[in-house]
């Protein structure tokens, strides 16, 4: 029996008394995968990515292992309802324009402590300063810097639209107009290079692609280690007392944590390893989070339907966006159908020995996605369920 129809025996056996559709995390490949995030750290610590877990009970699993600490989360209202509930290091990883937020944030000295906010342009310090409603309490302040690579003079670029702050003189000079604004203080830098940490390079049947990827992310990373560097010194110059640089992502926590410049890394999918970490050649984990969808056709030889999966994640469009099926091995899609919002139809040999009420594992392209589909994760040990916990859905909350 191979390592994943093994996989498939203890997922069925443990959820035989359990009605699919429902989502499930292997606790022992998730920890094995948290184990493997910290030793690639290399000793700095790992900020846990909430987008892409969005369960308190793991967020608070993964936060008790040493060499984690805080968590980088995606919006303001998820920001405060975290410091809320006892999670007192949390770092807001994209700016907000939520008023009524801001207005609690400086309302509350406990939230004040707990929770830094990302800024990038003077505009956002004005929102927030029009938002106060009275509230005096200083505002913690991140400032994120733009890690995309440019070439030709600037006429090409490589990398995510994020921070317009690109170069160690326009960091200061924003580090500059908040340390002059009373009621702001600067804690941070973070830097996310998207091109390298959620970029696979190995594509399957694809070399002269993979290849042009890693002599991209090649080049990438040597300049923004340089420009890194030279932006901390630059913002240390203003910011004397800077607390954290913050870099990285799960495909890239190695490379990152060799900079002298950065202190703590940030990671999330690493810990679920959803379909879109299969083609990295820097790292292997174990896929975790998985979802069943039971069979309910056998439209004839060969074809199974099962009811809904079609959980396509973000980015642009395609097919690398859909979940893939996973357990029995060897199933498909039908390319005129694809993964269907009500039902979907999956070929191949496998399909022939699944009966009516069996399920099918699947895997999603992306993380913390997952769990905007379902409102509880199944935690596995071994082949029981061990505990049942609640995703944010299933506490009545839906951040995006």
């Amino acid at each position: 029996m191979t390592a994943r129809a093994s996989d498939r025996a203890r997922y069925d056996r443990a959820t035989a008394h359990l009605d699919a559709p429902l989502a499930i995390v292997d606790l022992e490949a998730f920890d094995a995968n948290a184990a493997d995030l910290v030793r690639r750290a290399g000793g700095k610590p790992v900020r846990v990515a909430s987008k892409s877990v969005r369960c308190r009970a793991l967020l608070e699993r993964v936060l008790a292992r040493e060499g984690f600490a805080g968590i980088m989360s995606f919006t303001l209202a998820e920001s405060l309802w975290l410091a809320r509930s006892g999670f007192d290091d949390v770092l807001l990883a994209y700016p907000s324009a939520d008023r009524s937020g801001y207005a609690e944030l400086a309302g509350d000295p406990k939230l004040a402590a707990a929770v830094t906010v990302m800024v990038d342009d003077v505009a956002q310090l004005d929102l927030i300063d029009a938002s106060r409603g009275g509230g005096r309490e200083v505002v913690r302040v991140c400032l994120e810097l733009d890690t995309s690579l440019k070439l030709l003079g600037g006429r090409v670029r490589v990398g995510a639209r994020r921070s317009p702050l690109h170069s160690p003189a326009e960091v200061a000079e924003m580090a500059r107009a908040v340390a002059r604004r009373p009621g702001f203080e600067v804690v941070g830098i973070m830097a996310y290079e998207g091109h390298v940490a959620g970029v696979g390079d190995s594509l399957a049947g694809r070399p002269l692609r993979s290849r042009a990827i890693r002599l991209m992310q090649a080049a990438a990373k040597r300049e923004l280690a340089e420009r890194r560097a030279e932006v901390v010194r630059a913002v240390r110059a203003v910011v004397p007392g800077l607390e954290f640089v913050n870099g990285g992502g799960t495909g890239s926590v190695q490379h990152t944590a060799a900079e002298e410049a950065v202190t703590e890394i940030a990671a999330g999918s690493g810990l679920y390893v959803p379909r879109l970490f299969d083609n990295y050649t820097s790292f292997s984990g174990r896929p975790s989070a998985l979802f069943a969808q039971p069979v309910v056709r056998r439209p004839g030889v060969g074809v199974v339907t099962v009811l809904g999966g079609g959980y396509p994640a973000s980015g642009a469009a395609g097919a690398d966006r859909s979940p893939v099926p996973y357990l029995p091995e060897g199933l498909r899609y039908d390319p005129q159908e694809g993964a269907g919002e009500v039902q979907t139809p999956l070929l191949g040999s496998p399909a022939d020995d699944l009966l009516i009420g069996d399920k099918v594992w699947f895997r999603h392209a992306k993380a913390g996605e997952l769990c905007e589909r379902f409102d509880r994760l199944h935690l596995i040990e071994g082949d029981a369920v061990t505990a049942t916990v609640p995703t944010y859905r299933g506490e009545g909350h839906t951040f995006l």
